[in-house]
């Protein structure tokens, strides 16, 4: 057994308390034991190790395309419709699958040298995103991209992940959930994303879908059913586990379906205003009881993979678009990034410091200009200078299933150097 000890721990419960001197135990198979105070913790006869700042549970990204940090930097000042086929596309169509796994092994590594241990993928070659994910030691949801364009059969791609859930279960490896990741309404005909929706039912499968993210990229669907969710709903697309990817243009009656079939959302406000999708109706969706995650989306439309910054947007765009500066607070948005995230998937294993959850755990180091006022303030002082003013910078270790992945800012399992090289030789070959 590892014992942390450290003077803050935030174990990211409902009410995003606040321990003072408190330890997390992490027992023999990966998972939490005690999580408290200091002076209430049983006798441990492992190994206590006394660390300098604040613990708490590894974020989870809700919505990613890893991989795509080959791209970073393509097209960057394209509208999203424009930039998807005049550039990433094309550039896609050139990657083999070893780029792929190159991309993703570079994409781990930044989340979780950013504290994001858990991330939700939606992207070809899933053999090779998950040997990335593991060789780094992430944690990876991965719902295999299924579209209907020239150069992909969506019924092969569809075969393919079922095929592997049939044989290897939902969750082939402890860091590994398979999911389904039909693109969107407007890459799949109404018939082929019922053909999806009832595999990922008939298995209890998450389906993951991008879902009215701009103003233009659903016009045929929205003329024809009034919105992209009506669409979904008349197809019984709602019907099953479903996270809903940007969401940003939904109508009131949008937002009802959503909560009327316990429709999850993976809101990415970096990407959206990036591309000028919009702002999305967050504090409306809380409202409605629509459980909601922070995603970054892919590093070629962000640019970066780092839920820190995320959760800052998060709530500046929702004070912002109610002009309501209690709209989001502090403690909201880091829960959003954590127990949200992990509400968002379904899964009550991670997401928080709680006994029997996968001890995924964040060190963050507080000798930043960021705490100068130290940690004997008050709680709400100390959440609002860990979300305003630290950042991904400040991560200094990381654990995944009782792992320790990252120490002192760099990854355990990989050389960094070696995969940024790795990434950067991708990029200069297929470059647009």
């Amino acid at each position: 057994m590892l014992r942390l000890r450290a003077p803050i721990v935030l174990p990211c419960d409902p009410e995003c308390g606040v321990l003072r001197d408190a330890v997390v135990d992490i027992d023999a198979a990966g998972r939490l034991g005690y999580v408290g105070p200091a002076d209430g913790a049983p006798e441990s006869d492992g190994e206590v190790r006394q660390l300098p700042g604040i613990l708490l549970p590894g974020m989870i990204n809700t919505h990613a395309h890893s991989p795509m940090t080959v791209l970073r930097g393509m097209g960057g000042d394209l509208p999203l419709i424009r930039w998807l086929r005049e550039i990433i596309w094309p550039a896609e169509a050139k990657l083999t699958s070893r780029d792929i796994e190159t991309g993703m092994l570079l994409g781990s590594v930044e989340m979780l040298r950013n504290g994001i241990t858990t991330s939700v993928e939606q992207y070809f070659q899933p053999e090779h995103l998950i040997r990335a994910v593991l060789a780094t030691g992430g944690r990876v949801v991965l719902g295999p991209a299924i579209v209907d364009t020239p150069d992909h059969d969506w019924r092969a791609q569809l075969d393919e992940i079922s095929t592997r859930i049939d044989v290897d279960g939902l969750r082939p490896h402890d860091r590994v959930e398979l999911a389904y990741g039909p693109h969107s309404a407007y890459t799949l005909s109404p018939e082929a994303l019922t053909t999806v929706a009832e595999a990922a039912r008939s298995r209890e499968a998450l389906l993951l879908l991008h879902v009215a993210e701009s103003v233009g990229e659903d016009t045929v669907q929205r003329e024809e059913y009034g919105s992209v969710p009506r669409l979904l709903a008349s197809i019984g697309l709602l019907d099953g586990r479903m996270l809903a990817a940007h969401s940003v243009h939904l109508s009131d009656e949008d937002i009802a379906l959503f909560a009327e079939h316990d429709v999850a959302v993976a809101h990415c406000p970096g990407s959206n205003a990036k591309l000028a999708s919009g702002i999305a109706r967050l504090t409306d969706l809380r409202a409605a009881g629509v459980r909601v995650g922070i995603g970054t989306d892919g590093p070629a439309s962000n640019d970066d993979l780092d839920l820190w910054e995320e959760m800052r947007l998060t709530a500046l765009l929702a004070r912002l678009s109610t002009m309501d500066s209690s709209a989001l607070k502090a403690a909201d948005v880091l829960l959003l990034a954590t127990r949200g995230g992990a509400a968002a998937i379904g899964r009550d294993d991670l997401g928080a410091l709680e006994t029997g959850r996968w001890a995924d755990i964040v060190h963050v180091d507080v000798s930043s200009e960021a705490f100068t006022g130290g940690l004997a303030v008050s709680d709400e002082h100390l959440l609002a200078n860990l979300v305003w003013a630290s950042g991904a910078r400040d991560v200094r270790d990381v654990w995944v299933g009782g792992e320790q992945v990252v120490a002192d800012r760099e990854p355990v399992k990989v050389d960094r150097d070696e995969v940024q090289a790795a990434a950067g030789a991708v990029t200069s070959r297929i470059r647009v």
